[in-house]
């Protein structure tokens, strides 16, 4: 009976372990997902500016003018609607480049694993 104890116990601690594996291991994933999304949609945002010299109005216009495909899904909010976007600032010498765009944020209010919040990526 001891040995039945003693037996199960080892598999609850090793199960155990394996969840905390898991789950960092998910988490990885998303960040590593919304590291790719984030570089994506700056890249397409900074070059619809080189090419229009002006910011796009939102993400969906980047999608519209064909320099992404479609707007990315959050990797940690699981949605398409809660990229937090900074509007850009004007810029003195280019009055046309006034509105617009010029960042975007995951809409996540979590904290990653090195311990800065997804919201502050840059």
């Amino acid at each position: 009976m001891i040995e039945l104890l003693i037996v199960m116990t080892l598999i609850i601690i090793l199960a155990s372990i394996s969840m905390v594996q898991y789950r960092n291991s998910v988490t990885r994933a998303e960040e590593a997902a919304l590291k790719e999304n984030l570089f994506r949609m700056r890249d397409a945002m900074d070059q619809f500016y080189a090419d229009k010299n002006k910011w796009p109005a939102d993400l969906a216009e980047l999608v519209s003018a064909g320099y992404i495909r479609e707007v990315p899904t959050d990797p940690l909010t699981k949605s398409k609607e809660t990229w937090q976007t900074r509007q850009a600032q004007p810029d003195p010498n280019n009055p046309a480049s006034a509105g617009g765009i010029d960042n975007v944020h995951s809409g996540s209010d979590r904290t990653a694993l090195d311990g800065t919040r997804y919201a502050e990526w840059d």
